[in-house]
This record gives C-alpha cells, structure tokens and sequence, in this order.
C-alpha cells in the first residue's frame, strides 16, 4: 500500500472511537463519514474528538494519519493542539478514569518495555492524538499501542525475550476483551520504561461476575433491627453519649436503626435491587475483586501455564497488578474520598483515643482486612482490665514488699549467712545480704496475688476468644456474609508449572522419538494439568527438606541459647576476678543485662531469616492453592519465631539451676564450665527481666522502627532510582503524576501473616508467661495503640490497595489462639510452681513453722557445706577474702548436711516440696481449664439479637419470593381474561370484516406489548 493513499474504510455504527491497526493499517484515527460535506464542520467535529466524544456516534470512517500528514493535513496539527484548552489529565481526574472521562479504572497492569529514543517521542505524539477512551477487540491495539506497530527499526534491536513478552501481553489483553473487559494503554508516563495498562469492567461483566461469585448486594426491600427496650435503651443512650467523643466522624459508624435486605445477585432478579445509580451500586472494592477474579482465570497459552496474571506476573510478563486508590489523601483542592476520610478518622496518631472506623475500612479494604484490624481493636480493648488487673498486682508487690519476711531475712545482716561460692577457684565466699537489692524485687514480682492474676489472665484469654467469636458473628451479619463458604481457589502458577512438567515428562518417556511437539491450544493444556496432579512421591524430596530444614533451624536456635549460657558462665568468672569491689558486686546484674540484649539481637536477625526460609520450604513444597500456601506458610514461620522468642525464656523459666549439683559435687559442661544457679531469691526475678527485655525490644525495635524505618528507606530507594532514570524533558518532569503512576511507586502488599505473626508473638508473652511479668499486658496495651494507627497509616499511604478479598473469620490464626490460651495455663502452672518460691513457702508455712509465720524460711531452705569437703583444685583461691575462716558455707538446695549420715544426699524435705509443686500443677491445670471451658460453654458463640436478625432476613426473604410469585399468577391470570375478551370480540366480528383486514385474527391472540 501506498502511504501516499488514503484509506477509508466503513465500520459499524456501534464501533467505538479509537485507532484501529490491521496488517495493514497503523496510527489511525477515526473521522465522521460527513468528512467531505462540510470541512468547517468537520474540523469542528475533530477538534471535539479531543473533548472526548461519545461512543454512541454513529457512522464512522477510518482514515490513514500518515496518509494525512503527507498531503499536507498536517498544517492545522498547532490549531487541533491549541483546542486542547482544558487538560486531558483533568478530565480522567488524573488516571482514576480513562480518557473519556467516564470510564472508572477498576484495576491497572504495569509491564516494563525497551524503547529507543526516537520511539519514545513518536509515542508521546501518537498517544496525545489519541486521548479518548476507546473498548477494543482482539485484533485491535489499545489505545497508545499503535505505536509500537510503527517502530519496525526498532523492534529489530529487541532481544527475543521482550518481543516474548510482549505477545504474551498481546495475546492476554485479547482474551480480556473477549471475555468483556475495556483496556486502555498509556506508555507516555513519567516513569521511563514503564507502561501501564488500565482496565475497566463494563455493568454487564459486572453483573454476570457478581453472579458467578455469589456476592450478596442490597435489594430494595429495608427493615427495622431490633431494638433494645426499657432498662437495656437507657443503658445503651447513656454509653452511647459517653462514647460519642471517642467515636469516629464517618457516616458507617452510626448506629443503624434499618437495614436493606441482601441477596446473591442475579441477572434474573435485576428488579429486586435498587439500581437507581448503577455507577454506586458496586463499590471500588466490588469492582476490583471482580477484575481480579477475571485476571485470574483468563489464559495465555504463550505464557506456558493456563492460569493467568499470577503465572505473567511470576514470569515478569507484567512486573504488577494491583487496584487504584480512591485518590490523593492530603494537598489543597483534595476532592472528598474515602482514603482521605480512612486518613483523617483512622491513620492519624491524633485519634489514637477513637474507635477504629471499622465499616468504612472494611468498604474499602476489603473483608478480609477489615477482620483484622477489628481482630486488633478487640485485643487492644481486652488488653485494658487485663493491664488495670496487673498494675493492681504490682502495686500489692510494692506495697508489701516491706512485710515480707524471707526477703528481710535475708536483708538483716546479723544473719551473717555465708554462701558458697559461685564458681571455682576465682570466685570466693560472699554474703547473703549482697543479693537483699534482687530478694526485694523479686517479691514484686513472686507474691501471693501472682497465682490470682495467673487464673485471671488464663480466664481472660478464654473470655477475649469468646468475646471475638461474638464480635466476629456481628460483623458476618453486618457485612451480609452470613451463609458465606469459601470456594475452592484457583490453582497457582507455580503449582500448574509443576504439573506440566510432570506431564512432559510422562509424554517424554511414551515418545520418546519425537523431541519437538507442536503448540496446543489452551483448552488441550487444561485438559492435560487437569488429569495430572501431584501426589506425596512428588513432594517426598520437599516434605525431607522441610523436615530436615526445621529440625536444623530449631538445633541452630538451642546451639545460640547453649552459646549465650557459655558467655554468661565465662563472663561471670572473669567479672569475679575483678579487683574492684563494685565489679564483683554487680556480676550477676552486669551478666543477665548483657546476655538478655544478645539474646534480643539473635532474637530480631533470626526472625528476618526465619521468615524468609519458611517462605522458601513451603515454595518447594509447591501448594495447590493460595489458601493452602498461606496456611503451611503461617504454620512453619510460627514454629521457628515461637522456638526463637521464647526459647531463651523457656531455659531460665525451667532449666536454670535445676542441674547444677552441689558444692564438691558440680555439674560441668565441657568439663571447665560450671553450670550456672539462681540467685538466692529464686529465678522469677531474672525470668522477669529475660521477659521485659526481649518483649519490650521486640516491640520496640522489630515491631516499630523496622515497620516504619523500612517502607520509608525502600521509598526513598525506589524514588532515587526513578529520579536517575527520569527523561530530561522538562515538560515531562513538570506533568503532574497519573494515580496510577503514583500507586506504582508505592509498596506492594504482602499480605496480613507479618502483622497476625507479631500480635500471636505478642499474645503469648501477656500470656504464656504472665506470671512472671505482671506489667506485660500494660506494655501490649500501649504498644497496641501505636500499633494501630501505624499499620492504619501504612496501609492507607504506604501501600498499594490490596485486592479486597471475603472472609468470614481470621482463619487459622484463631487456632493458633486458642493453643496459646490453652498452653499458657500449663506454663503459668509450672512457672508459679517450679519457678517461683511459692509452693515451698506454703509446704513451710503450713509443715515445719514453729510458729505459723515466714519466720527461718530462708534457712530451710538453705543446706550447709562443710570447706574441706571441696574437690581438688576447686576451692577458692582467697578463702579469707570475707577477713575470716569459713568452716562451712550454705547453698541453696534441700539436702542432708555434712554432719548427718548420708551427708549431702537429697532430703526428706525435698520431695515434700517436689510433690506439692506437682499436686498444684494438676489442681491449677485441671481448675482453670474447668473455668476456662465453662466460659466458653456460658457465653453464646453467636448473640441472640444476632441470631433473631438472620432469622428474621430468611423470613422477610421468603416473602419478598412469595408475594413475587403470587404478582406473577396474577399477571398470568390478566393475561387470560384479556385473551378471552379478545378472542370474544374477534368472533363477534363479521367475516367481511375479518377477511378485509388481514391477519386481524392473529393479532386478537397476541399478548399486549404494553403488558
């Protein structure tokens, strides 16, 4: 074809404006038929193509631009651009629509493309001439991609995988319109090298989607909710108006006093719903989730697999897919929108005090989204009688910290006890009296009201899992997921990978003569990975690696915490050889300081790569579907934090100073260090400081910095990588950012497992180990209210918009709880009766006191030591160190003394102690369980006012069904009498009549069009 020619082709009247590319056409644009009538008329007609004309014009012709340009139409191309007065940008609301201004961009693929130089300003040119908003068929380019079609010189200069690429791209945006998705392209961005490609879902895709998806929507029919009546209203007024000040400004939060029924949507029964504002009726989230159910069901046979985006975008096909925010959420002019108003009322430090407006994060966010942050709001309101409890306690330990007996014993210093050395040759013999500091605080934290607060927080765990179940059922009622059951989800790209390769290789070895195969068509590669799957002989090797990867990682974490015991037993020794008297003083306090904080250190690097090796084993296993990889993902990666937090807790809870032998007698590692003891008030204290440190820390550092120091450091690398690569055109650079183009440059979401891991981490140490710590649940609580409006705040402007995704619970996290909950009474059992001294007390008090008091506890439980019977080489160096000659010194145990006749061996007194520690094991067990269980039996699962509601909706639906019915016999039976009357007044007529108006007859029998 000549290019000197003008081509002119009809279309169809109901053919869309835009440039339409055969093999033979390229950079065209569409003309009215008039064009030759009147050509005044006509450059009026083309000058309004750029303020966008609708797509109901009808005859249209195609016309050759280059053809244009060549005989000179292209004199007038400074008049066409000067019309363009009102900004294109503008119009499209800068990328929410397309360039029609109408057309509401529900979802945007980005892809990166090579382009020379001189392409890229022909791209800019083309693009610009081509603004309005056009649908497209399979054979049609998008809007912007004609140009790419001109750029013969430049294709040649592309590598194979990028024209690979880019017929994937092709051959997949022509199955999303087939299958009735409307593209625009836009490559004129600020981002150089990127592309994007924007998607919008008609209503009739909407509506059929929604039908296949079984979203339940809003119908016309509205009801009254059930309202509270005399005692219960004036209770409810009256917190209400209490709380209003703590209430968020936003229109979902109010209480509703009616509500529209829902039903699943049907094509069928379009009457039933409220289609009055057919823009409304699915929000952005509805939109998207649709959009995305297409995205990920279309093929693309060129991309191997059958599946689509998540098989392109593992390949690189496109490098993201993702939906737009609703707009800016700060800036003067800012048009009112719901990411504004979730900034404002949600994601500001300045509300910390407010409810969570959890309706409007749900509408915008998603179900599964909403479930979490409301999941956090209830755990953070639980947390506060959980903390008033603990500072009570606390405040009791301070209280009677000077009326507690053993530790003024061991404070009085005309006691004069004199304790056995704390390891060989360097250490010397010290007072009791030296660790008086450490017995006062112990009793802080180790007094009667702990075993109180340790069946409180074992019922208050049980009461929050009720409670969420509770609230849980509200929010299915108010979000009309009630009957809602998850479907199973498409298999992953990874996972069909798989089963193709294993259908290869079934087909290589049958034929094993032919090395090529042609391609199949899609319908042939489906049928193929659908007959295959993968059995456990195929994730042997993945299922070993696990097992042997898990069984390593829990050994490295023991082998650190072994490594942190030997610091700790060599750094005590050589702080004792210290000449000043202050550094001898304060070893024990200057070792556990240092080791907690190593241990923190450990604590933080290994939960970075513990994160990342969960991830990768359970990739190798190669789960089917995103549900299953998620969950095999949550279960590993909880395995290894949960061994890594609390592993170094677990030891000085239940292994330090259990093995240590006895002065003569020790118990060595490696045979040169000795095992290290509790101090003489026991190991709470110490367990107490372990606990605070690396809870605190984690919070502080892991929690806080790393979620906000992390984002805001990617943020700026990807913004200092895009100023390099950025054109030099100043008009470019002064353009203002499309939405989407500021989206891209935001952080993907990685889905909801980084911030359950932390809270569950977080659960268990207000929990597991509460007895100990009192102040823990205080510490949660006001880590919670940062951590709120933090996550708040990165998920409204750090963060891309995730997908919205529908859940009706938080899935197996709620498992994990309720596992927590339960071992936690177990641990608190052990900590209250193997780790604290209160069980020993109570043997004393109730078994040996004289005189019914605490008085000579402290010796009871010391044993004594005779000097001459230490091992060679093991006594001190300076036995005189205390200016006098120790005949016998104590430690802490219960054995016979050196003068009986089976000196040193364990006493009586010991498995007295030993069996009363285990009886209240099995009645604290046993009795808080009861409790916990008979909670979980009193309190409903589902609120009764909830269960009459649901009732109520099946009621109301059925009648809306029935009086349906019912309007339709009527209208059947109208349909008759009419006939009858007809059929009546055609035979009163006469035959000359009947025959005179031809086909009379049959009209009398035809229904009324009006009816």
């Amino acid at each position: 074809m000549d290019k000197d020619e003008i081509h002119l082709r009809r279309l169809p009247a109901a053919a869309p404006w835009g440039p339409h590319a055969d093999s033979e056409f390229h950079g065209v644009d569409f003309l009215p038929e008039d064009l030759n009538e009147a050509p005044e008329e006509t450059g009026m007609r083309v000058n309004k193509k750029y303020s966008c004309l609708p797509a109901e014009e009808k005859g249209i012709h195609i016309i050759n631009i280059r053809a244009i340009e060549d005989i000179g139409y292209d004199q007038h191309e400074s008049t066409l651009l000067n019309s363009l007065s009102k900004n294109p940008d503008a119009d499209c609301k800068y990328g929410l629509y397309f360039r029609d201004g109408k057309r509401k961009v529900d979802y945007i693929l980005v892809y990166h493309y090579k382009k020379s130089s001189a392409g890229r300003t022909l791209a800019r040119r083309v693009h610009h001439n081509d603004s309005s908003a056009r649908s497209t068929k399979q054979d049609q380019p998008l809007p912007g991609k004609g140009v790419q079609l001109e750029m013969g010189e430049s294709e040649h200069h592309m590598d194979y995988h990028e024209d690979d690429k880019r017929f994937r791209r092709e051959e997949y945006e022509g199955n999303l319109v087939e299958a009735g998705l409307e593209l625009e392209r836009d490559e004129d961005t600020k981002i150089h090298g990127v592309g994007f490609v924007k998607i919008h879902a008609p209503w009739h895709v909407l509506c059929r989607e929604a039908e296949f998806l079984k979203l339940k929507m809003p119908t016309k029919k509205m009801y009254q909710i059930n309202q509270t009546h005399g005692l219960l209203k004036k209770i409810n007024s009256v917190i209400q108006k209490i709380t209003e000040p703590i209430q968020p400004k936003v229109a979902e939060h109010k209480p509703q006093t009616v509500k529209r029924l829902s039903y699943p949507f049907s094509r069928e029964k379009q009457h039933l719903f409220d289609l009055s504002d057919r823009d409304s009726f699915f929000d952005s989230k509805t939109r998207s989730t649709i959009v995305y159910e297409i995205l990920k069901r279309t093929t693309c046979t060129k991309a191997k697999y059958s599946m689509g985006i998540t098989s392109l975008l593992a390949n690189g096909v496109y490098s993201a897919a993702y939906p737009l925010h609703d707009g800016d959420y700060e800036g003067e002019n800012v048009e009112p929108n719901d990411r504004k108003l979730l900034c404002e009322e949600w994601a500001s430090y300045g509300v910390f005090y407010k409810y969570q407006p959890i309706d409007l994060v749900r509408k915008y966010f998603g179900e599964k989204i909403g479930l979490y942050f409301a999941w956090l709001g209830v755990y953070t309101q639980m947390l506060i009688p959980a903390s008033i409890v603990g500072i009570i306690v606390f405040l009791y330990g301070c209280a009677t910290v000077d009326e507690n007996i053993p530790s003024m014993e061991m404070c009085d210093q005309r006691n004069n006890i004199t304790m056995c050395p704390l390891c060989d040759r360097t250490c010397s013999y010290w007072k009791m009296s030296s660790a008086c500091a450490t017995a006062r605080a112990s009793h802080l934290f180790d007094n009667p009201a702990t075993v109180f607060f340790s069946v409180f927080m074992a019922l208050w765990a049980a009461t929050f899992m009720e409670h969420w179940k509770r609230k849980q059922m509200r929010l299915n009622y108010r979000w009309d997921l009630t009957g809602f059951e998850e479907e199973e989800d498409h298999p992953r790209a990874e996972y069909e990978a798989k089963v193709l390769e294993k259908s290869l290789r079934k087909e290589h070895k049958h034929k094993e003569k032919h090395r090529y195969f042609p391609e199949e068509t899609a319908n042939k590669w489906r049928q193929r990975t659908d007959k295959e799957k993968l059995t456990w002989k195929d994730r042997f090797p993945a299922y070993l690696t696990n097992f042997v990867g898990i069984i390593f990682m829990v050994g490295l974490t023991f082998a650190i915490v072994f490594g942190v015991i030997i610091y700790r037993i060599s750094t005590a020794a050589a702080l004792a050889i210290s000449s000043t008297p202050s550094g001898r003083s304060s070893v024990r306090v200057t070792v556990t300081a240092t080791a907690v904080i190593i241990n923190l250190v450990v604590i933080i690097i290994l939960d970075e790569v513990y994160g990342c090796i969960a991830r990768w084993l359970t990739q190798i296993e190669v789960p089917k579907t995103d549900k299953n990889f998620e969950e095999r993902l949550i279960f590993k990666a909880f395995l290894l934090k949960f061994v890594n937090a609390y592993t170094p807790i677990f030891y000085v809870a239940f292994f330090k100073g259990r093995f240590v032998g006895r002065p003569g007698d020790y118990v060595y590692i490696f045979h040169s260090f000795r095992m290290e003891e509790c101090a003489p008030g026991g190991c709470l204290m110490e367990l107490c400081i372990q606990l605070s440190i690396i809870m605190l820390g984690k919070q502080l550092i892991q929690n806080n910095l790393f979620e906000i120091g992390i984002p805001k450091m990617k943020k700026f690398i990807r913004y200092m990588k895009l100023k390099r690569r950025r054109s030099l055109d100043h008009e470019e650079h002064m353009k203002k950012k499309q939405r989407y183009e500021m989206d891209y440059n935001l952080e993907p979401f990685a889905g909801l497992t980084p911030e359950y891991m932390e809270m569950i981490i977080q659960f268990g140490f207000v929990t597991l180990f509460v007895a100990s710590f009192p102040l823990a649940p205080l510490f949660a609580l006001l880590n919670n209210i940062i951590e709120i409006r933090l996550d708040a705040k990165k998920f409204v402007t750090e963060l891309r918009r995730p997908v919205a995704v529908r859940a009706k619970d938080i899935g197996i996290w709620y498992n994990i709880l309720r596992g927590i909950g339960k071992l936690a009474v177990i641990i608190n059992a052990f900590v209250i009766s193997f780790t604290s001294d209160f069980i020993p007390r109570l043997v004393y008090l109730y078994m040996y006191s004289e005189n019914g008091t605490m008085h000579g506890f402290v010796n009871h439980t010391l044993s004594s030591f005779n000097v001459s019977d230490f091992q060679a080489g093991t006594a001190p160096n300076d036995p005189m160190d205390l200016g006098y000659e120790v005949q016998i010194c104590r430690y802490k145990d219960y054995r016979e003394p050196p003068w009986s006749e089976n000196k040193y061996d364990i006493s009586k007194d010991f498995w007295a102690v030993l069996a009363a520690r285990l009886a209240f094991v099995i009645v604290f067990q046993n009795l808080v369980m009861f409790m916990s269980d008979f909670v979980d039996w009193i309190i409903p699962d589902i609120p009764k006012d909830i269960s009459q509601q649901i009732h109520k909706e099946k009621v109301l639906m059925v009648e809306v069904f029935m009086r349906e019915e019912q309007g339709k016999l009527q209208m059947l039976e109208t349909w008759k009498d009419k006939d009858k009357k007809k059929g009546e007044n055609c035979n009163n007529h006469s035959p000359r009549l009947s025959r005179s108006h031809s086909g009379s007859l049959s009209s009398c029998h035809s229904y009324p069009l009006d009816v």
